[in-house]
């Protein structure tokens, strides 16, 4: 039976808690990492990687949003060039005039908050991205919107991070003390102790919080990625169709589907986006997948004739409010809540990861951090 001892453990090996134990260590603590699958084995691994700012509106989140993305350029000088950073932009298009003027309002509403936008005229829109259909009604060019192999990133900040990494080894039990203070975990391998536990557990963060006598309603919330063979760059951009931010933004249980490409360096082009809650369900949906090659094809007509060669699902962790729960929980003295980020967790990890290590360590917030207290929750426990 293990007994190891460290400052903190993370509960977590995707990307949120791998940026976790990076900015820990980083600032003086040992960090062990413990996960019941492989690193990046849940959300992360399933991720296209996305780093977007083009999708927010003025807000919270966006702030968490524009700390990323500034953290993410840092990061990409000091890992390994095999985590995929390409700051490539983004370009989100309207069908039509209305859909153009929607656009630009909210543009100009993220402009006060920081955010760089180009307008691309609907004449100009080829010289972009040269194979989008015609007709369009234009769009807007995002270029701090950037994109990462979310898996290799998530790997290679456990690495840079030093922390102890335990797989394949499920918590159990969040131990306490007779006062109600963390002491640790409990996995199948036996105990882990530290002072402090941070729930990076993704869309099992609401069952953690609960072993820990906590509450947090983090429910997964399903999405399904085509991958095609791989092409020459046909797509520049993370290209996507504006009534995309109305679906990150949408409470619904139902299925909401809208066009998002973009290509990668490796060659395939990826394909998304989808969103259900049908709890934790991983059965392939056909009706799913049509719906998303046809909205490629109709984006990116070259797509018609390419193959896809796989598809894969994930489960994006979400909470009611569409904010992640970042910081200490109100209950359980000690542990600490880094999820539900629902399909941002990529983008916003490495300001989340910052923020939680600033917690431990009693150093100054990166940011405004109440309005992703995990105690907003506990009145409706």
């Amino acid at each position: 039976m293990s007994n190891s001892s460290s400052d903190v453990i993370v509960v977590g090996a995707g990307v949120v808690g791998a940026a976790c134990a990076y900015y820990a260590a980083r600032s003086g603590l040992s960090v062990t990492v413990v996960d019941r699958g492989p690193v990046a084995g849940g959300t992360t691994g399933a991720g296209e990687g996305n780093l977007l700012v083009s999708d927010k509106e003025p807000g919270p989140e966006l702030e968490l949003a524009l700390l990323s993305t500034r953290l993410w350029h840092e990061l990409a000088r000091e890992l390994p060039a095999r985590i995929e950073y390409e700051a490539k932009g983004g370009l989100v298009v309207a069908s039509d005039a209305s859909a153009m003027a929607a656009l630009r309002k909210f543009a100009a509403a993220q402009a006060g908050a920081g955010v760089t936008a180009e307008e691309i005229p609907a004449g100009r829109l080829h010289d972009v991205e040269p194979h989008l259909a015609p007709g369009l009604g234009g769009g807007f060019r995002y270029p701090q919107d950037a994109q990462v192999q979310p898996a290799l990133a998530a790997a290679h900040l456990l690495r840079a991070s030093g922390a102890r990494v335990r797989t394949g080894e499920e918590v159990t039990a969040v131990l306490t003390g007779t006062d109600g203070r963390v002491r640790g975990v409990r996995t199948a391998a036996g105990e882990l102790h530290a002072p402090f536990v941070v729930n990076a557990a993704g869309a099992w963060g609401g069952e953690v919080a609960r072993l820990a006598g906590g509450h947090l309603p983090v429910l997964p919330r399903r999405g399904f990625v085509l991958v095609t063979e791989p092409l020459p760059r046909v797509v520049r951009h993370k290209v996507y169709a504006a009534d995309y931010v109305a679906d990150v933004a949408s409470g619904s249980a139902a299925l909401q589907t809208s066009a998002v490409v973009e290509g990668t360096p490796a060659g395939p082009v990826l394909i998304g986006a989808s969103r259900e809650r049908v709890g934790f369900d991983r059965t392939l949906s056909v009706e799913v997948l049509r719906r998303l090659a046809a909205q490629a094809t109709a984006l990116f007509p070259v797509l018609a004739g390419v193959r896809a060669i796989r598809t894969y699902a994930g489960f994006r962790p979400y909470l009611p409010d569409h904010l992640p729960a970042i910081g200490p929980d109100p209950r359980v003295p000690g542990l600490l809540h880094a999820c539900g980020h629902e399909g941002a967790g990529i983008g916003l990890a490495p300001a989340t990861g910052l923020a939680v290590a600033r917690q431990l360590t009693g150093g100054e917030p990166p940011l405004d951090l109440n309005p992703f207290r995990p105690g907003r929750f506990a009145a409706a426990a």
